[in-house]
C-alpha cells in the first residue's frame, strides 16, 4: 500500500476519495487534511469526474477523529490554524460543483464526523456509529462540527451529541437527519454504488444549479434564497441538456446527457 495518505480512483464518472490511514483508523492529520483537499480541487477541475464518493480504508472506520497525538502538542496558535486548514476543507466540499457522497463504513467521530457533514449526501451501514466526542478530551468541535449539527439536525442534535459526547448509531443519525441512508453493511458499496452512477447519469448542469441554489439558501434569507433560484432556474433554459431532457420525455427515451 502507498504512504500516502489519500487514493484516489475514477471510473464511470464516478471518483472514489479513500483516506489511507487504517492502522489509525484513518484519522485526520495535518498531511492528510491537505491531501484530502488537493484531492477534491483535483476532481472539481477534472471534466471525467461527475459525483465524488469519500470513505475510509478498513473495514473499521470512515474517519475516527482527529489525529490526537498530533493535537497534544499543538500550541493555541497552532491549534487555530489547524481548525482553519480542516474548516477549508469542509467548506471546499460543501460548495464543490457535483456531488459528493459519504460512503460511512464505520467509525465517524470528531473530525470524521464533521467531515460527513460536509458532504452533499451520506450513506452508512448499519455498523456505523457517528458522534462528536471532542468534550471528552477537553476539546470543541473545531472542523464545523457546531455549525453543521445545528442545521442538519437542528438545535437539540447538535447539543445532545457535542455536550454529551457520546457516539450513537447509524439509525439514531438517520431519524436526527444526520445521515440519508442506513443499509446492511455487507451492502454499503453496492448500494453507494447504485446512488452514485444515478448522479452520474442526471444532468451535470442541473446538478450544479441545485447544489448552488441549495449552499446559497442556506446562508441567506428566503427571499434572496428564492431569486437565486429563479436565477439557477432560468439559467439551465440555456443548456442543450435542458434541451435534451425535455424532449426525451415528451418522446418517451431516456435522455442523453452531454454536460453542455
Amino acid at each position: 500500500m502507498s504512504d500516502a495518505p489519500v487514493s484516489t480512483r475514477t471510473q464511470d464518472g464516478i471518483h472514489t476519495i479513500t483516506v489511507q490511514r487504517p492502522e489509525k483508523l484513518n484519522a485526520l492529520n495535518r498531511q492528510t487534511l491537505e491531501a484530502l483537499d488537493a484531492a477534491f480541487a483535483a476532481a472539481a477541475q477534472d471534466p471525467a469526474v461527475r459525483v465524488v464518493v469519500l470513505t475510509g480504508a478498513g473495514s473499521k472506520a470512515f474517519v475516527a477523529g482527529a489525529d490526537i497525538a498530533e493535537m497534544n502538542a499543538l500550541t493555541p496558535v497552532q491549534g487555530r490554524d489547524f481548525s482553519l486548514v480542516g474548516q477549508r476543507l469542509m467548506r471546499r466540499i460543501e460548495r464543490l460543483s457535483k456531488p459528493v457522497i459519504a460512503m460511512v463504513n464505520g467509525f465517524a467521530l470528531g473530525g470524521g464526523m464533521e467531515l460527513a457533514m460536509a458532504c452533499h449526501l451520506r450513506i452508512a451501514a448499519d455498523s456505523a456509529k457517528v458522534g462528536q466526542p471532542e468534550i471528552n478530551l477537553g476539546l470543541v468541535p473545531g472542523f464545523g462540527g457546531t455549525q453543521r449539527l445545528l442545521r442538519l439536525g437542528g438545535r437539540a442534535a447538535a447539543l445532545e451529541l457535542c455536550l454529551l459526547g457520546a457516539p450513537i448509531s447509524a439509525e439514531r443519525a438517520q431519524q436526527l437527519g444526520l445521515v440519508n441512508r442506513v443499509v446492511p453493511a455487507a451492502e454499503l458499496e453496492a448500494e453507494t454504488t447504485k446512488l452514485a452512477v444515478q448522479l452520474a447519469n442526471a444532468a451535470p448542469l442541473a446538478l450544479r444549479g441545485i447544489l448552488d441554489a441549495i449552499n446559497v439558501g442556506g446562508e441567506c434569507g428566503i427571499e434572496e434564497g428564492l431569486e437565486y433560484e429563479s436565477a439557477q432556474f432560468g439559467l439551465v433554459f440555456s443548456t442543450q441538456d435542458m434541451r435534451e431532457g425535455t424532449r426525451a420525455f415528451l418522446e418517451r427515451r431516456k435522455p442523453e446527457f452531454r454536460n453542455c
